[in-house]
């Protein structure tokens, strides 16, 4: 399957991406483009801390450059109404290094 197939089954969906520099982004996936550029609508950071619950830090519509997408998947939003964000401890991922 190539990544625009796999995308574009994504379209209109929540969506989880990790970026390069271990950032979490959630939203709406709106559209792509041939080098995996990504528009998120509705979108927003989860922001790990080992001593405070999970911060979300709202952005709104959202477009992610292509080189700086590490993992992208789609979100399983019954599980994740579950949990309970303020209760996570975790430490912040650290950046892809080369």
């Amino acid at each position: 399957m190539t990544a625009a197939a796999a995308l574009d089954g994504m379209l209109s969906k929540v969506v989880t991406i990790i970026t390069c520099d271990g950032r979490n982004l959630v939203g709406n996936l709106r559209g792509f483009d041939q080098t995996t550029n990504l528009i998120l609508d509705e979108c927003h950071e989860r922001v790990f801390s080992p001593v405070a619950g999970v911060e979300q830090v709202v952005l709104g519509l959202y477009i992610i450059r292509g080189d700086n997408i590490a993992i992208i998947g789609e979100l399983d939003q019954e599980v994740d109404s579950g949990v309970d964000l303020s209760s996570v401890r975790a430490e912040p991922l650290k950046a892809v290094t080369h």
